[in-house]
């Protein structure tokens, strides 16, 4: 008797939620996943637990804006939550708003606007000129807002157009974002495991925590890449939690893990830092390629291996 094989299971893929947010629509855009099963999440804390639980292969959550800055809720988490989390690819977004309500809302109608946090400082301008005695109200994500506006919560929603079919709404407005070419940056996490493979244009993200507060001490952190020619994309501060004054740093750089100079930046962080979370190297999605200056190539580094070799095996 011939066994008939069961069909694949497809693979989960978590994303702030509900359906039509830009976090959806960058997880659209990762080779696979509209085939994959898609799960909503109602917060970025909440997308990654379900990556630690096992309950989603990986979650999709937005890293950081052009416009707004980084997204503490990712950063924080990413950085100090427990078990740690890497990063595989990363996802750039142009980010463009529309106001939406329900039918035949007209501007003179609207009391109520809702979006996420990060979505109202984008287009703070242009509320400010065309609702000017609208009252904006949190929502856990834009598409969270279409979704009250819809069941008559909120009179409108900050949101990608895409959103308003979901949720039976009406674009009142488009493009109404105060800077033009905004973009999102997403990122895939999963569990840890070996990083993608080097490209060559890479990327590579750390928490660092200093050992202590003295005259120089980010100093000596930032010295672990300059002398090693490894370029710092972003880094930034973020309270450890633990009292007033305390810092840990969130540092993307260029390079890959198995990059040489990466290598040894890390193992100099390891030395002088109280703390170094390794978050992943993962493709670079602008795809451009590393610069590597004279005296910081990988054979740079093993011909200087093999010049000390030789000087010890005399």
């Amino acid at each position: 008797m011939t066994e008939i094989a069961s069909p694949p299971v497809p693979i989960r893929y978590g994303f702030l939620g509900p359906a039509g947010t830009f976090t959806e629509a960058a997880l659209l855009s990762v080779p696979g996943a509209r085939e994959a099963e898609r799960v909503p999440y109602e917060s970025v804390p909440a997308a990654l637990d379900a990556v630690r639980r096992g309950e989603v292969a990986g979650a999709v959550v937005a890293f950081e804006n052009s416009v707004e800055g980084a997204v503490p809720a990712t950063l924080d988490d990413l950085s100090t939550e427990e078990p740690p989390l890497h990063i595989v690819r990363e996802i750039l977004l142009p980010v463009e708003f529309a106001l939406m309500g329900r039918p035949d809302t007209a501007l003179a109608d609207i009391k109520t606007v809702s979006s996420h946090p990060h979505a109202y400082p984008q287009c703070r301008r242009w509320l400010a000129e065309n609702l000017p005695d609208a009252r904006w109200v949190a929502a856990s994500s834009n598409a969270d807002a279409a979704r009250l506006v819809s069941e008559g919560v909120h009179d409108a929603a900050l949101a990608g157009a895409f959103a308003a079919p979901f949720y039976r709404l009406t674009l009142l407005a488009q493009n109404i974002h105060d800077v033009n070419g905004a973009v999102t940056r997403f990122v895939m996490v999963v569990p840890p495991g070996p990083p993608p493979a080097r490209t060559g244009a890479d990327k590579t993200s750390l928490a660092v925590v200093l050992r202590d507060n003295h005259p120089g001490a980010l100093l000596e952190i930032l010295e672990e890449f300059a002398v090693r020619g490894v370029d710092l994309m972003r880094i930034e501060s973020r309270p450890t939690r633990s009292k007033l004054g305390t810092y840990w740093f969130s540092i993307d750089c260029e390079g890959h893990l198995d990059d040489a100079r990466v290598g040894e930046v890390l193992t100099g962080l390891r030395r002088v830092a109280a703390e170094v979370r390794y978050l992943g190297s993962y493709p670079r999605a602008d795809g451009r390629a590393a610069e590597i200056r004279k005296g910081t190539s990988d054979e740079d580094f093993r011909e200087a291996a093999e010049w000390l070799a030789g000087l010890r095996n005399r």
